[in-house]
Formats: C-alpha cells, structure tokens, sequence
C-alpha cells in the first residue's frame, strides 16, 4: 500500500473555499465532506483536508496562525507539464488567489505560487524529465 498525504488546512469560509478548490480543477470526495471539513482529492496519493475553525481546534491545542501574516507551510506540487502550471496559477488568480512572488524560470524547472483564499502559500512546479533523473548540471 503507498503512503498518502493529508494537508489539513484551517478555512474561515468552508463553502468559499471548496469552491475556489473545484474551480482549479480538484473534485471534492462526499464521503469525507460535510459542514466541518471538505476533503480536496488532489491526486490519488495526495489530499486536501480543509476544516473549519472550530473543527481545527478538536485536533490541537495551538492557536490558529493568521496565514495571511505568517507561512505555517508551503504546499509544493507538481505538475507534468510546465503550461499546466500556469493554467492552475492562472485560475487560482481569477478564482480570488493572490499572485505570491515572481515566476521562476530556471531552464530545467519552473514554478509559480499563489496564497489561496485564507492565505496558505500553494507552489506550482515542473520539472525537465530529464533533470528530475539526473539532477540539475554541476557548476
């Protein structure tokens, strides 16, 4: 059996922010949905959990960091094509994400990132096949 990843995320606005997640492209598993949590099927390995304040708080103690003002974490994904990358940035811009620095084009990888709607920072990369192999050429 592989390893499957859960991001749980605090929202402000359960509602708003499955529908921001479904407009990047994502659909929303039912099973693991209801008004507390929505779970954000991203791949067949990975998850989105994203719970409301109050059910946040049944799993820790900790206050909730604003996400706007501070970065608990980045989500890194990538993608199998570099247009790929700017489709999602792309929608997650016109869906209410602001743009979070600039592009990063190095050749063998490229990437974009993006603050969703209660500021948790999403990175968007692809990466030459070929350099994923090998490794980026040694100075």
């Amino acid at each position: 059996m592989s390893t499957k990843v859960f991001i749980n995320l605090p929202v402000a606005d359960l509602p708003k922010s499955i529908r921001f997640f479904e407009l990047l492209g994502y659909r929303i598993n039912p099973q693991f949905t209801d008004e507390t949590a929505a779970c954000v099927v991203i791949s067949a390995e990975i998850y989105t959990m994203l719970l409301t304040h109050d059910k946040w708080r049944q799993f820790t103690p900790k206050p909730i960091p604003d996400a706007t003002k501070m970065n608990e974490v980045i989500v890194a994904l990538s993608c199998d094509e570099r247009g790929e990358v700017d489709r999602i940035c792309d929608q997650a811009a016109a869906s209410g994400a602001s743009k979070f620095g600039d592009p990063q084009d190095m050749g063998f990888i490229y990437l974009r990132s993006f603050t969703d709607l209660d500021g948790h920072v999403w990175e968007y990369c692809w990466m030459d096949p070929a350099t994923g192999e090998q490794g980026p050429a040694k100075k």
